[in-house]
């Protein structure tokens, strides 16, 4: 028997000034009432661009904003929690006074329970915490409540890498529904399963993953702009926008990629130990006389703990240079250094002269709320010079997406979303040849990511790169420097999954691993990797079929998660769905009951895990 939905939204409207957010009379916005049916184990993505009214579905959903028509409906009884993007702390002292306060607070045993997995101390003070001190506390608040409906805005904004694997986790295992905000496309391909699509009014729902979000998009745009060649002129033309904007620039990276891959195995060759000394003699001179940062032996220390020890690299003009690790493992550090705005304790960093950088950093001071985006890109005028290139403020901010018409706007009316992506606009009309960013894909919708890694691949400069965005880093940067916390540097050429990779290959990172399932889950695959099933103690509370289970289950978990990167790895075609859309289909439906099966036989080897243990 069908279970009755968590929550309805019926015939909702939603003006917001002169302007219909979402349906209204169709003279005034043309777009039908939002519906919306959340089902229990619902793992929904809300897609759809900055200013689309995302964050204001959410809050629809808790009741904090009342629509101007339709219904909202709530299972009884049904516990909806809201993990928001920028929640205040200003009325608490401490972390944990904010975990514990407002209405209906958990209960402080379980806030302690899921801090301590996290690595948090909720004594801290609110006011001196740091943006990711802070996300934790917001993510221990709003998991201890249990709730029914989980809606998770940027959740892993301020994140570090750890912090993200464990929240995958504890979402994987998550028996209740939830809506999800994100601008991580790993973490929504490996956690969702239906989407829904908020475009300009109208929310669409479809039962596919992120995964097969942009072979879905593509086909709705495509079939617009079919419906378009018979309507007028106007809408043709908004209809042809729509298909270049997506579909051509999906095409565009694909060529980026290409390029990106060329890139880093020739910095391979240059980096690599044996097997590359003649490649390395031949070519060392004009290595040398392309280098724009020469770091030679430097190290930091803060007491008696080596943040960053003897460390040397040569950054060629061109490399996109990406830095990764935990919060605390010295990223921050090591970049100032490679700047040269912190001194190392030994050795020296020498930038070429004619080095001039720009910095994008998470802070984003420059932008006043009270200013305009005119005077932010322009000081007040109507032309920009973009790298030499003198342009009309109104085509370059259609150029990162904007609506001419926002020019006067002022910024504190925009989302958090339009702000960063402003930043990056004025950042990037600077003449430069360093480009240095600290978390740029924060607030930052799917599209202007892909815009992002646009500039950054034409970008005729260096670029070092600060993130945690996985997907992100593999398809931007040329070379990872990777920090384990124990003060060594890495230096692999790739991508973020290249570094895990090595990671893996060379044992366990000194940073503390996830605590509970998570750390019980990454003991598995490492023994699934040397290809050695878990030998169970001499226990007379194993029955035949649970020895079994436990010595075999890991290897089909392997093969499962295997299966699952195939199916997503052939999804990630933009055209397969228009193409073939019988195998989509099939390909979909494999995804799903492999992802089904996979959590089944996770929790059963754990729970067996648990009885030899204990």
């Amino acid at each position: 028997m069908a279970q009755p939905p968590i929550l309805s939204l019926e015939g909702i409207a939603l003006q917001q000034g002169a302007r219909w957010l979402f349906g209204g009379p169709h003279a005034d916005s043309g777009t039908p009432p939002i519906d919306l049916h959340v089902l229990p184990g619902d793992r929904l993505a809300l897609i759809g661009r900055n200013g689309a009214g995302k964050t204001t579905l959410l809050k629809i959903i808790t009741g904090q904003i009342d629509t101007d028509r339709g219904a909202r409906r709530v299972k009884p009884g049904a516990r909806i929690v809201f993990l928001q993007q920028e929640p205040d702390f200003s009325p608490y002292a401490t972390l944990m006074d904010f975990a514990l306060g407002g209405e209906d607070p958990p209960a402080a045993h379980e806030v302690e329970a899921i801090a301590g997995q996290l690595g948090i101390d909720m004594g801290r003070e609110a006011a001196t915490a740091s943006g990711g001190e802070r996300r934790r506390a917001a993510i221990a608040r709003a998991l201890a409540q249990d709730p029914d409906l989980l809606l998770l805005d940027e959740p892993t904004n301020h994140l570090d890498l750890g912090a993200i694997d464990w929240l995958e986790d504890w979402l994987t295992r998550y028996r209740g529904a939830f809506i999800t905000i994100s601008h991580d496309r790993t973490f929504l391909t490996r956690l969702t399963r239906a989407t829904l699509w908020l475009d300009r009014g109208t929310l669409r729902r479809k039962e596919v993953g992120f995964g097969g979000y942009e072979a879905w998009e593509e086909q709705v745009y495509a079939e617009e702009a079919r419906a378009a060649e018979k309507l007028d002129a106007k809408l043709k033309i908004e209809a042809h926008w729509l298909e270049r904007g997506v579909t051509a620039r999906r095409k565009r990276n694909q060529g980026r990629l290409e390029k990106l891959y060329q890139m880093r195995a020739s910095r391979a060759a240059m980096i690599s130990g044996a097997g590359t000394a003649k490649l390395k003699l031949a070519s060392d001179e004009e290595f040398k006389s392309k280098s724009v940062i020469v770091a030679e032996s430097i190290s930091k220390t803060y007491g008696e703990r080596a943040i960053i020890k003897p460390f040397s690299l040569r950054i060629q003009n061109g490399d996109r240079i990406g830095i990764v690790g935990a919060n605390g493992a010295g990223k921050t550090t090591l970049l100032k250094l490679l700047t040269r705005e912190l001194e190392p304790d030994t050795g020296s960093v020498t930038h070429a002269r004619t080095l001039s950088g720009v910095m994008i950093d998470q802070q984003r001071k420059v932008l006043q709320p009270t200013l305009t985006v005119r005077e932010v890109l322009a000081q007040g005028g109507d032309w920009i010079d973009v790298r030499g290139v003198r342009k009309h403020v109104q085509a370059y901010l259609k150029d990162f997406l904007f609506d001419p018409k926002l020019v006067d706007t002022r910024i504190g009316i925009l989302s958090g979303g339009e702000r960063s992506r402003l930043l990056l606009a004025r950042e990037f009309a600077r003449t430069a040849n360093l480009l240095v960013l600290d978390e740029p894909t924060n607030d930052l919708d799917l599209e202007t990511l892909d815009l992002l890694q646009e500039v950054i691949a034409d970008f005729d400069g260096t670029v070092l790169i600060v993130s945690h965005d996985r997907d992100f880093l593999d398809r931007t940067v040329t070379i990872t420097l990777g920090l384990d916390g124990s003060g060594k540097v890495d230096v692999v050429a790739g991508g973020y999954a290249d570094w895990e990779a090595k990671r893996r290959q060379g044992g366990p990172p000194a940073t503390p691993s996830p605590s509970g399932r998570g750390a019980r889950l990454a003991e598995l695959k490492s023994e699934v990797s040397h290809s050695e099933a878990p030998k169970p103690a001499s226990s007379p509370k194993l029955s035949y079929k649970d020895q079994r289970d436990y010595e075999l289950l890991p290897v089909r978990i392997a093969e499962l998660e295997a299966a699952i990167a195939k199916g997503e790895a052939i999804l990630a075609d933009p055209d397969l769905y228009t193409r073939d859309p019988q195998r989509f289909a099939t390909i979909m439906k494999g995804l799903e009951n492999a992802r089904a099966e996979k959590d089944a036989a996770e929790e059963r080897w754990l729970e067996i895990a648990e009885q030899v243990e204990g």
